[in-house]
Parts: C-alpha cells; structure tokens; sequence
C-alpha cells in the first residue's frame, strides 16, 4: 500500500490507562457523554435500534475498558494527538484541513442537534458533543 491520502477516524478516548481508577473516571466521563448524546436525539430509549447500540456497542466497550485487564482488555482507546504522533512516526505527512470544508460543516451544524461541535485542533477536524 502506498496511499496519497490517509483519512483517520478516532473515537478519541483518554480511558486505557492500566490503573483502574484513572481510566474508570475517563470511561465514565466519555461513556456518559455518549449516553447523554443518545438521550438528547431522536432516539426513543425503547426503540430498538437504540438497545442494539446501549448492548451490542456501548456495553460491550464499557466492559472491556472497567472490567478487563491486562491481556483481557482487547482495545485501548487512546487520544487524537497519540493517533496523530504514531501516524507522523510511521513516515505520513500532515495535509492542512481544507478551510472550505470546515466552513461547510460549521455551516451546516444547523442541521444537527445544537450541542454537536466541529472545530479543528492542530489539523484534525474534530467532531464533539458539548465540547
């Protein structure tokens, strides 16, 4: 593989630290934000899709990072700025996100519920919900 262009998506995540309590605080404060998101969209609690997203996705993830350790543990969430220095180490180049773009979605959030946010830090468009 030889790419021009590596586009990255990153559930950026601060909760792989190995001691619990550290990263069961991080969990909770992203776990919550995700719940609060579901909460504050269209998405009825009982509806079906929403349980298969709480059980499937969201459960399976919050055992993995509160319940697991060591070899146990099968991901390691990890922040956008880690993702960015392995990807620099591993010899890509960053290109400057496109100001047009990021005028087009700042512009478009008007669609979206009012406590989604885009912004850009460092050269990654960030997506987030109330901050």
């Amino acid at each position: 593989m030889n790419p021009d262009v590596l586009i990255t998506g990153v559930m950026n995540g601060l909760h792989s630290s190995p001691f619990f309590l550290p990263r069961f605080r991080e969990a909770l404060f992203f776990y919550s934000s995700q719940f609060d998101m579901l909460n504050s969209t269209v998405v009825h609690q009982n509806h079906e899709a929403r349980i298969m997203i709480e059980r499937d996705l969201l459960g399976a993830d919050v055992f993995n990072v509160v319940a697991c350790e060591g070899a146990e543990r099968i991901e390691r969430p990890e922040s956008y700025k880690q993702w960015q220095a392995r990807i620099l180490k591993a010899g890509f180049k960053k290109l400057p996100v496109d100001q047009t773009i990021l005028k087009g979605s700042v512009d478009r959030k008007e669609l979206y519920h009012g406590d989604f946010v885009i912004d850009e830090d460092s050269g990654w468009l960030l997506q987030g919900w109330k901050g």
